[in-house]
């Protein structure tokens, strides 16, 4: 689990260029570390939210490199969109 690094002030191509490069390299360890530990790998379920920043723009650079890593496993994606009423920072 990749938690606590927000930081991109809702918006999408931040979270995708610039501030998750180094996220993303701990993240794709600890994707292949777990992976190599399964007897019969099947696929992966992940949960991300939606709405402009981290959880977007990250999410969709990880769906890119697991499509490239692991481009015959199912990969199923639980979007977790905001509450207008509780985030002013939808996007």
């Amino acid at each position: 689990m990749v938690t606590g690094k927000e930081d991109t002030a809702g918006i999408f191509s931040r979270g995708y260029y610039y501030k998750n490069k180094s996220v993303m390299e701990v993240a794709l360890n600890r994707i292949r570390e777990t992976a190599e530990q399964c007897h019969k790998l099947e696929g992966f379920i992940i949960y991300n939210s939606i709405g402009g920043g981290t959880g977007s723009g990250f999410a969709t650079l990880l769906r890119e490199k697991l499509a490239e890593s692991y481009s015959k496993k199912m990969v199923f994606w639980v979007n977790i969109f905001p509450n207008p009423q509780l985030s002013y920072s939808c996007v």
